[in-house]
């Protein structure tokens, strides 16, 4: 079935309908998401549990509380960041985003995966957790320093995002400065990215934890909009303290298909927390909120509501050959463990994200849940290296060696031998934003002592560079590419640490790239060259070996380094200092990567826009062989 949504003028109807708030604030939410069910399923990806699950409490704070048109208009923004689909369909209801833009998630220049203060409304940035209070606070205290009074500050946390330390950090200091500008509302679905938090990293009695540190604390059920119209009502009167509201939700509520079906001992994982749904489902849910919202309308006297397709789509051409890396990476995980007695592995919540299924079915002993709290895992790993084991640390590479770079450095001044695997790393899937996307984790890692760094480019890659990592006498990176991309066929002959492998021959030039991604373009470009440019696959990201470097180029004049990274600090910053060293004249590098903050859209997007897909590369090989 072909996703359908509601246009603007229905929504216009309701707003203006003479019924009682809360009866047009029940039907938006509903009409909400349908649209937002329309938008994941149009970008083929998205969040529906965590949209849903807060949707009646965002519609009504637009709605009622935030006093949009009003001298003082109030501030919201999420600070868990994957209810943003959701966010968006409540603005683009009412008018705050073009309507048009509903056709945009995900796209380029549309509406990022991830909050971004780029699209109207947004007011910070998001995605990366644990932040929220801790901006409301700047807020708040800009707000003061500017004389503006009355201001309130609506900032939604996740449940899951309470393992985050910042959040804790953040209370006392919003008590001892008395700002009761702030409202914290907590959408309790109890679900995080794998399965129940409770099963995941229990926090214990939260509420008594706010209250502490000085904080007013309310119940409520968030999808009850008596009882939400009563809580807000009563914080609003507060002048001394901030506030938090825990909303007693359902991830997935308003489809009955979406809510959890596990018990709540039963670690089965949530399946809708990200992504589209098959077309079967998407039409049961689709008939669900369409019957729902057609019988409110009918009591209403309403007009018959009409549910329109998008425009149309151009639709990628799927790749023939593709390789799963994260597959490749659970068996060789699991393999190891078997020959290796002393390997533990940790995780930060993304247990299937990064793999572990079957090392944690396995090896239940040995694996070690960690919740959403990277820098409390690192520090674990440290100690666990100190006392004889082979940690594996896992979670995405942007949150891994950003968040926990200070602990990452703490292990290793000690010595010890702690392996980083990271995932989601580059800068595809473009989807999910710039908050996701790591382009700076060679950067950030390359400054650590001893630090040995790899990354694939086919699954017959992975067992040897995991094994050799192992083996490493220091601290090690794995850097991995999640998503299933174009078969990069190698011979699985392992490289000597600090040496390539020629994939393609080439006299006039050499392009040098890493990762399935660059790889596949950068064969792609070369095959499609004018020129003779030949490909070389070097694996590792911060070590080069200058004597093979130096046969190697001996005859070429012209070096390309390809980076699905930010260009400073990438693979081409160890190709340039280890090229210093060597002849004079040494040969010309050109370096071609992530420039500036990475962009939002589709995989094709993303690469085109930061000149990394195999057109952009062969343009700029001619842009700069043409007058050799």
């Amino acid at each position: 079935m072909e996703p359908l949504y509601i246009p603007r003028t229905f929504f216009d109807y309701v707003v203006e309908m003479d019924k009682p708030l809360v009866w047009r604030g029940r039907l938006l939410a509903d009409m909400c998401r349908l649209n937002t069910l329309y938008m994941i399923q149009r970008a083929g990806s998205g969040h529906i549990g965590s949209s849903f699950s807060s949707l009646d409490i965002v519609t009504w704070l637009f709605l009622k509380e935030l006093q949009l048109g009003s001298d003082v208009e109030h501030i919201y923004f999420s600070s868990k960041g994957h209810d943003s689909p959701g966010l968006y369909s409540v603005m683009i209801a009412l008018g705050l985003i073009p309507f048009d833009s509903i056709h945009t998630l995900r796209q380029l220049g549309g509406l990022p995966g991830h909050p971004d203060v780029s699209t109207p409304g947004i007011v910070a940035n998001t995605g990366s957790l644990g932040m929220g209070i801790s901006k409301a606070k700047g807020m708040v205290q800009a707000n003061r320093l500017s004389r503006q009074k009355g201001q309130r500050i609506f900032v939604m946390l996740g449940d899951g995002e309470m393992q985050e330390g910042q959040l804790w950090e953040s209370l006392a200091s919003a008590v001892k400065s008395g700002m009761w500008e702030i409202t914290a509302i907590v959408d309790r679905n109890r679900i995080q990215s794998d399965t129940w938090v409770d099963l995941t990293s229990p926090q214990g009695d939260v509420k008594s934890r706010f209250r502490a540190c000085g904080w007013r604390v309310e119940t409520v059920n968030g999808h009850d909009f008596e009882g939400l119209e009563e809580v807000f009502s009563s914080v609003a009167e507060e002048r001394k303290r901030p506030q938090v509201i825990f909303a007693e939700t359902g991830k997935g509520h308003g489809v009955l298909r979406f809510l959890h079906s596990a018990d709540e001992n039963d670690d089965t994982p949530y399946p809708y927390h990200s992504g589209a749904v098959d077309p079967e489902l998407y039409s049961e849910a689709f008939r669900e909120l369409k019957e729902r919202i057609e019988a409110a309308f009918r009591s209403a006297g309403g007009p018959a509501i009409a549910f329109h397709k998008g425009p149309s789509r151009e639709c990628a051409n799927p790749l023939p050959y593709l390789q799963k890396l994260v597959p490749a990476y659970e068996d060789a995980l699991a393999n190891a463990a078997k020959e290796r007695k002393k390997l533990v592995a940790l995780d930060a919540d993304l247990k299937f994200d990064c793999g572990l299924g079957k090392f944690a079915a396995e090896h239940r002993e040995r694996f070690f849940e960690c919740g959403i709290a990277e820098q409390d895992m690192v520090s674990q790993a440290g100690a666990m290296a100190g006392k004889g084991f082979l940690p594996i640390v896992h979670s995405f590479s942007c949150f891994l060696t950003a968040r926990a770079n200070e602990q990452i450095f703490n292990n290793a001044t000690e010595r010890t031998n702690v392996t980083y695997s990271g995932f989601l790393a580059g800068v595809v899937p473009g989807g999910p934003g710039h908050s996701h996307q790591a382009v700076r984790d060679i950067a950030a890692l390359r400054g650590i002592p001893d630090m040995l760094m790899a990354e694939p480019c086919c699954e017959a890659d992975v067992p040897w560079l995991l094994a050799t990592l192992l083996d490493h006498a220091g601290p090690s990176y794995l850097r991995i590419c999640s998503i299933p991309w174009e078969r990069v066929d190698i011979e699985a002959i392992p490289a000597a640490i600090g040496h390539g492998r020629v994939l393609l021959p080439g006299r006039k030039a050499l392009c040098f790239a890493y990762g399935p991604v660059l790889v596949s373009q950068a064969l792609a470009a070369a095959n499609a060259s004018p020129h003779d440019i030949g490909v070389v696959e070097l694996p590792w990201l911060s070590t080069v070996d200058s004597a093979w470097l130096a046969d190697l180029v001996k005859d070429t004049d012209i070096l390309f380094s390809l980076d699905n990274h930010q260009v400073d600090g990438g693979q081409g910053t160890t190709l340039g200092q280890a090229l210093a060293s060597l002849r004079s004249p040494a040969p010309r590098l050109v370096q071609i990567g992530v420039e500036g903050i990475a962009v939002c859209g589709t995989n094709s997007q993303v690469l085109a826009h930061h000149g990394l897909d195999a057109q952009s590369l062969v343009d700029r090989f001619d842009e700069v062989l043409r007058d050799e």
